[in-house]
């Protein structure tokens, strides 16, 4: 038991980069071999599917990017604090408002499991700033990587706009080569001094990102699969609206109440596809994750 320790010490690369990589290599290669992943990449996705994943996903960036700000000068993630090129709230912003309108915050809410999410970053960022940066790795770079995959297909499958409404997201104006962006970030990244303790940490939160990335879909698969078998599927919203002038987009998040953090509005947001159709949505987010992480 002691060998096998000394040895799992050993073998861990030098480069915090790599050993991030090889930290969540099993689980990538597990997302990698599910049927949500084959079924997103033939463009097997509703839209409201896709606009519910975007919801959450605002959610996340919303609090990732507010710790950010927070801890922008800490040592252990100065070095790749890159606003500009990677933050991702206005651009989700943008989307939300192009699906749902000038008042896309009264149609959207925060799930149980997208808290739970929210709630941690939020405690990372207040406590333990020195793990931001496994959070940052995961979902920056594995958008920045995985999600071009995915916003081709999301446009052909959805039919959205050659000019890119509504996939906002997935555009990185800031970053003209996202191969040699990549190459920079890893180098700062590297750059991090941390001690072999707080370098293990890192890499166990880089893991729970991911599964907490998971987690929120599975929720949101469980509750329509219980719609189903009620027999009261939920409602869809039939249409696309297009953006608004009033500036909502400008404003911060709504503020929520205490009792109400982790209430759905299902009526406004789960899709009425079969069952089958919206277990695909789990896909998204292992996808966007799971094909970064193989291409950094």
């Amino acid at each position: 038991m002691e060998g096998s320790k000394t040895h799992s010490s050993e073998s861990m690369p030098g480069d915090l980069s790599e050993a991030l990589k090889e930290a969540t290599k099993e689980v990538h290669e597990q997302a990698e071999s599910t049927e949500f992943m084959k079924n997103f990449q033939r463009g097997q996705v509703s839209l409201q599917e896709f606009k519910m994943v975007m919801a959450s996903l605002y959610y996340i960036y919303s609090a990732l990017e507010e710790e950010i700000e927070r801890n922008k000068d800490h040592p252990a993630y100065i070095p790749v604090y890159f606003p500009a090129e990677l933050h991702r709230k206005t651009a989700l912003q943008e989307d939300l408002e192009y699906f749902y309108g000038p008042l896309w915050r009264e149609e959207i809410s925060c799930p149980e499991s997208t808290q739970k999410y929210v709630n941690r970053l939020h405690y990372v960022g207040q406590h333990e700033p020195e793990l931001l940066v496994a959070h940052a790795y995961t979902r920056y770079l594995g958008d920045l990587s995985g999600g071009q995959v995915l916003k081709k297909i999301a446009q052909k499958a959805l039919h959205l706009p050659s000019t890119g409404e509504g996939l906002e997201f997935f555009t990185f104006e800031g970053v003209s080569n996202a191969t040699k962006f990549k190459q920079l970030y890893r180098s700062r990244m590297n750059s991090i001094e941390m001690d072999p303790a707080t370098k293990k940490r890192v890499l166990e939160e880089a893991k729970r990102a991911f599964l907490l990335n998971v987690q929120v879909f599975e929720e949101l698969q469980k509750f329509v699969s219980q719609s189903h078998e009620n027999g009261h599927p939920a409602q869809q919203k039939p249409e696309l609206r297009t953006r608004g002038t009033s500036g909502a987009h400008e404003r911060g998040p709504a503020p929520v109440k205490e009792g109400e953090k982790t209430v759905m509005k299902h009526t406004d947001m789960l899709p009425s596809t079969p069952l089958a159709r919206w277990i695909l949505v789990l896909s998204f987010l292992v996808t966007t994750v799971a094909v970064g992480l193989f291409a950094m």
